[in-house]
Order: C-alpha cells, then sequence, then structure tokens
C-alpha cells in the first residue's frame, strides 16, 4: 500500500500497481474509509486509490463557505494528475457522483467509466427537506445527535435492528474524528446547491451505469433514472433494497454488480507518477 497526500488531499493506494485504477469517491461523510467492503475485492485485480475529501477524516482543512463541487472536482483533478497518469474507473456515492460528474467535464481525459450510486442531476423537494433536518440537528443539537440520526437515513429499518451493536461502534468512532461541524455545513450547502444542466450531462461521455434502490431514504430512486436519461453512455439498474448506502448494507451483491460494470471498460493500466513512486 501506498499512501500520501496531494494538494490538499490525503490518498492511499492498494492492489497491483500495474493494473486499471479505480476511484473511491465518498458521499457527504467524505471519507474514504467508507469503501471498507469494496476494496478487498478490488485490489484482487485493480489499482484502487481512495481518498478523504478536504475537511473531513485525514484531510483536514477549512472549508470556505461559497465551495462547491465543482471544487471538490478540481481538488481531486490535482491529486490525479499528480498519482496517477492515464484514464481511471470512478466509483462515486451520493455526493462522490457528482464530484465523478463534474471530474469527467472538467477532465474528461481523465474518467474511462462511471458508477453512479444513489446520485441525481438536480435537487429535489424530499432530499433537500432531509437535508435541511440533518442540518438543523447538527446546529441545534451537535454532531452526537447528528450521528445518531444519520443511519435512518442510509440504511433499512431492518437492517439497523439487525445491526445495532456495529451502528454503535461506527457512530463512537465517527464522533471522535469529526470535523468541524463548519465544514460539514458547508458540504451541505454546496450539496443542495448541485444542478447540472441538460447540456452539461450530454457532454459527459464514460460509458456510466447509474446504480439505484428503490428503498433509498435520502434520494428518490427516480432521480437516478432522470440522471441516467441524460448521460448519452449510460444504463441505469434498479435494485428492490438496500437503502441508501448498498454497498454497505449488501456488499457482496453490490460487489458482483461493481466488478461487472468494471469488466465491460477496458482501460490503460496505470502509470506510476515520480511523486507517488517518492
Amino acid at each position: 500500500m501506498m499512501n500520501g497526500t496531494a494538494g490538499a488531499l490525503y490518498w492511499e493506494t492498494c492492489g497491483p500497481e500495474d493494473g486499471e485504477t479505480v476511484v473511491l469517491s465518498a458521499g457527504l461523510g467524505g471519507s474514504g474509509k467508507y469503501w471498507a467492503s469494496q476494496i478487498p475485492a478490488l485490489a484482487e485485480r485493480y489499482r484502487v486509490l481512495v481518498y478523504d475529501q478536504f475537511g473531513t477524516g485525514r484531510s483536514p482543512g477549512e472549508v470556505p463557505e461559497l465551495y462547491t463541487v465543482a471544487d471538490m472536482a478540481a481538488e481531486l483533478d490535482v491529486l490525479l494528475a499528480e498519482t496517477t497518469a492515464g484514464p481511471v474507473h470512478f466509483v462515486g456515492h451520493a455526493l462522490g457522483g457528482l464530484i465523478g460528474l463534474e471530474l469527467a467535464r472538467l477532465s474528461p481525459e481523465r474518467v474511462g467509466s462511471l458508477l453512479l450510486i444513489n446520485a441525481w442531476a438536480e435537487p429535489n423537494a424530499y432530499s433537500s427537506r432531509c437535508f435541511s433536518v440533518r442540518r438543523k440537528l447538527l446546529i441545534s443539537e451537535g454532531p452526537e445527535a447528528y450521528l445518531e440520526a444519520q443511519p435512518l437515513f442510509l440504511y433499512p429499518p431492518v437492517w439497523i435492528a439487525e445491526n445495532s451493536d456495529w451502528l454503535e461502534q461506527e457512530t463512537a468512532h465517527q464522533l471522535a474524528g469529526f470535523p468541524p461541524p463548519e465544514n460539514l455545513l458547508h458540504r451541505l450547502r454546496a450539496l443542495q446547491a448541485w444542478k447540472i444542466a441538460p447540456e452539461e450531462l450530454a457532454e459527459v461521455q464514460a460509458g456510466s451505469l447509474v446504480l439505484a434502490t428503490r428503498d433509498d431514504a435520502l434520494v428518490p430512486w427516480n432521480c437516478s433514472q432522470k440522471l441516467a436519461a441524460g448521460l448519452p453512455c449510460s444504463s441505469v439498474q434498479l435494485l428492490p433494497a438496500g437503502g441508501h448506502a448498498i454497498n454497505v448494507t449488501e456488499p457482496e451483491r453490490f460487489n458482483a454488480l461493481m466488478l461487472n460494470h468494471l469488466r465491460k471498460y477496458r482501460l490503460p493500466t496505470a502509470t506510476i507518477t515520480t511523486q507517488e513512486a517518492s
């Protein structure tokens, strides 16, 4: 495994260094640790690059008030310029998917394929209400209450009931490393403000799979359908269950779908830059 910092971001790689590169981009939490159930399956064949988004996890810093999703993509663009030459497979969850779309517009040569999980192309009233509640909860009650409520938006009720011990441990871990609340509030604002015009979406030429779940309690599944309809080289797969974070609740099923998607798009193998090799 290699790790380091590029620009403002902490990153790690694992898997064969001569393999095709898969970039994993988390949602609002921003931490590369979100992908713990995917990394072993990917690392058997692919060079896996995970990173902590700016102002989260091991990428400390003060997120500016007028931060945007385009800024997040530009930061990742710097990381890839310093660590990887050639196109990558991009796997993004929710906000991470929006970052992938912006990256594909900013530097289309970097993105060979996209897997977008419970993502969207424009705000919707339901998700906006959920994000508003989470924002008010963080401001009025603080991080502990925010994290206690978070699973209600991410996971199905039965899964929450059956995994209470894991959730308690995960909440304690997240609370210990909780970012400055202003960072999260500014990231929330960026997420809620993001939308992409149809003509901009049509610029994204990377082969894309848009994955959605019917029981997502945060992003209505038809938002993913609308996103896929606007992408010129995409397909959509709608799953009956799994919640917003299906890669956590049903990792084996998700991993199989992910690997099948990646096999459809063969990319040049990774070229490691001087910065990473050192």
